[in-house]
Parts: structure tokens; C-alpha cells; sequence
């Protein structure tokens, strides 16, 4: 298992953990090690972008006349991670000489098959600082031994394939497996940053792909829904959640010509309030503007009463469907003047790249209930 001493036990503080771009480094130092010198050290320790040094012991290891390989298994802390307790393997081959170092996708390890990526299509969906790092790694050693740094390395991750059923690569176009991943070598528990970073590859997979018009829901019921309702093809579903923030921003500096959300009653009521991160956690709904918007509705004092006593936005909802007022679609129009707001390019100028926002709002059961739509 990873040495890991991020997190303190005891203190309630959340234990980091390791990515597999940093396993994969830690795997491949060790077999380069074993190639130059015989012998595997374990455990092997490595430099991670920020210059900390960390150690890994090694789940397994194995050496023939011009290959070694060896595995590491993850540790991402107290991240639900869906590759913690996986295996990291790295087989490292001797090269042709002169031809320096090349990536190659093992067992479980996907394949760009789509443009828009950091990486070209037909190419391992081994990220460029985990490749880096490798790269830097392996040379580091090679030139201590008075070697030249001409290796194959192949990262496998058995069990991979499975695992990337539950991640987004398989809309962002990796295909066969998981991708290996890391900019900074650490797992940061409940991070958005992964996220967000999922959320921006989708737009530019849909961007590369020629997508002029991306959906953007906060879950699975509205992304249907919205699928449905505007013909949009899986490339162009961005899986948003609660980081509406996280779209506009990237959008705003690298735009399409038209952008849905999509997302529930109360998720696009705190949007409307110009929150840009619709978690629970990180806000909440103004149910005062929500009264609010019924008094402007023309709300009688009964039914504002009603909507004093309320305590969930769905709630305040079905008081204004009841009475026939069309409170979704006022929120609608209010959470894409927020949208629209953000995205205004950095330059002030509203009128370059401007794109056309809609906010479509659905029910628990996928059904229109109010919509906001540009002119």
C-alpha cells in the first residue's frame, strides 16, 4: 500500500490519498531501477510536481532480460475514488536506441479516440503530467546509471475497463479503460477540482467534434429529459451537477453558438439567485425571493401565507402551479440573466462570441414545467 501521511488520524481531518498518475510514476522508477540495477527498491520513492517526496511499497514485481514489471496499488485516502484499491501496473521495455521514451495503453488503460483532448486521437489515455512525471523519473535514473532513457512504457490497470463504466470517458471518447490522471500527484477528498476538470474536457471533446449546441443538466433525470427535448446527440450532454460556475466560466472563453440547462425546480432557483455552485452544502434557496416572485405573479395573501409557512422550494412550487401562476418559468428567466451575466466575455464586449441561453426546468419525473429561451 501507499505511505501516506496526509491526513492525521483521530482529528477528523480527511486523509489524502494518491493518484494513479503518481502510482504509475512511483511503478515505473522501480522497474527502471530493477532494469539498470537488478534489483527492485522498495519501497521506491519519487518527486511529485511540487517537489514533495513520497515513498510507495510495491504490490508486486517481476524481471526478464529487457523488461521489468511492477505494481502499486491505490491509495486515494478518504476520496471515493473509483480506482481506489486498484492495481497500477507499469511493464518498462528497453527501447530502440535513440528512440527515447513512448506510452503505451496496457490492460484496463482507454485510448483517445476522439479529438478535443490534451492528447491526439489513437494515443494512450495516459494524461501529459503523469507522462511527464514518468518521463522525468525514468531519465533521472537512466542518467545516474550513465544509461540512455530509451524505454516502452505500458501502464495497465487490471480490472480498468469495469471501473470506467462509472467515469465520463466514455463520453469524452476514451475507449478500452480508465485514463491516468494528475496534475499535482495528490487526491484531495471530495475535491470539485476533478469535476470541473471532467465538465471542461467535455466541452472541448464537443467543441473538437463540431457540437453547436451543448446541454448542460444538473442530473440524469433533467440530462434525459433535456436530451429529448432539444435532439442533442451524447457528445454534446455536459454532466454539469452542481457546478454551474465550472460551465459558464470555461464557456465564457471558449464558447458555442447555444448552451441548455437543465436542471430541477430548486437547483435553478439558487441559479437564478446568481449562485454559481448549486450544492446543498455550499447554498441555499431564497425562499423569500421565491415569495417574492409569487407577489409579483399577482399571488393573493392567502397563498403568500402558505408560501411563509414553506420550507422547501418544491413546496412553494406546487402552491404556485395550484394556482395556475408560472413561477418555473419566471425562475427560468431569471436564472438565465444570471448565466448570461457570467457569460460576458472577459473583455466586457457582450456582443462577441454572445451565446444564445435556455433554461429548461423539470420535474422529478423528467416533465417540462417552465423554460426560459433565447430570443
Amino acid at each position: 500500500m501507499t505511505r501516506n501521511t496526509q491526513g492525521r488520524p483521530g482529528t477528523g481531518e480527511l486523509r489524502k490519498g494518491y493518484t494513479t498518475g503518481a502510482c504509475a510514476t512511483a511503478a515505473t522508477a522501480a522497474c527502471a531501477e530493477a532494469l539498470l540495477t537488478g534489483h527492485f527498491p522498495d519501497p521506491v520513492t519519487i518527486s511529485l510536481p511540487r517537489g514533495a517526496s513520497v515513498a510507495f511499497s510495491l504490490a508486486e514485481s517481476s524481471i526478464e532480460d529487457n523488461s521489468a514489471s511492477a505494481g502499486i496499488i491505490k491509495d486515494a485516502g478518504d476520496d471515493p475514488d473509483v480506482t481506489h484499491g486498484a492495481l497500477i501496473r507499469v511493464t518498462l521495455r528497453r527501447g530502440a536506441l535513440g528512440k527515447g521514451i513512448t506510452f503505451y495503453a496496457g490492460e484496463g488503460v482507454g485510448t483517445v479516440t476522439r479529438p478535443g483532448l490534451a492528447l491526439s486521437p489513437g494515443e494512450a489515455a495516459i494524461n501529459p503530467v503523469p507522462r511527464e512525471m514518468m518521463t522525468n523519473a525514468v531519465s533521472e535514473i537512466a542518467a545516474h546509471h550513465g544509461a540512455q532513457a530509451d524505454f516502452e512504457i505500458t501502464v495497465s490497470v487490471p480490472g480498468g475497463e469495469k471501473l470506467a463504466e462509472k467515469t465520463l470517458n466514455g463520453r469524452l471518447g476514451i475507449i478500452g479503460g480508465l485514463s491516468i490522471l494528475g496534475t499535482t500527484g495528490i487526491v484531495v477528498p471530495y475535491s470539485c477540482s476533478a469535476w470541473v476538470h471532467a465538465i471542461h474536457r467535455g466541452i472541448d471533446v464537443a467543441r473538437a467534434g463540431g457540437e453547436t449546441h451543448l446541454v448542460a443538466a444538473t442530473g440524469r433525470t433533467s440530462e434525459l429529459a433535456a436530451q429529448k427535448h432539444c435532439g442533442a446527440s451524447e457528445t454534446a450532454l455536459i454532466e454539469m451537477g452542481d457546478f454551474a460556475g465550472g460551465v459558464l466560466k470555461y464557456l465564457r472563453d471558449h464558447p458555442v453558438p447555444r448552451l441548455t440547462l437543465a436542471g430541477g425546480f430548486a437547483k435553478i432557483s439558487k441559479l437564478a439567485a446568481g449562485h454559481m455552485d448549486l450544492h446543498s452544502a455550499r447554498s441555499q434557496v431564497d425562499m423569500a425571493a421565491l415569495k417574492s416572485d409569487l407577489e409579483a405573479l399577482g399571488a393573493g395573501a392567502d397563498l403568500l401565507a402558505e408560501a411563509e409557512k414553506s420550507i422547501a422550494a418544491g413546496a412553494v412550487f406546487e402552491l404556485a402551479q395550484a394556482a395556475g401562476l408560472p413561477l418555473a418559468d419566471r425562475i427560468a428567466a431569471q436564472a438565465r440573466d444570471a448565466a448570461c451575466e457570467v457569460l460576458v466575455p472577459s473583455d466586457g464586449q457582450r456582443d462577441k462570441d454572445k451565446i444564445a441561453v435556455d433554461v429548461l426546468v423539470f420535474d422529478r419525473c423528467g416533465r417540462l414545467i417552465g423554460a426560459a429561451v433565447a430570443p
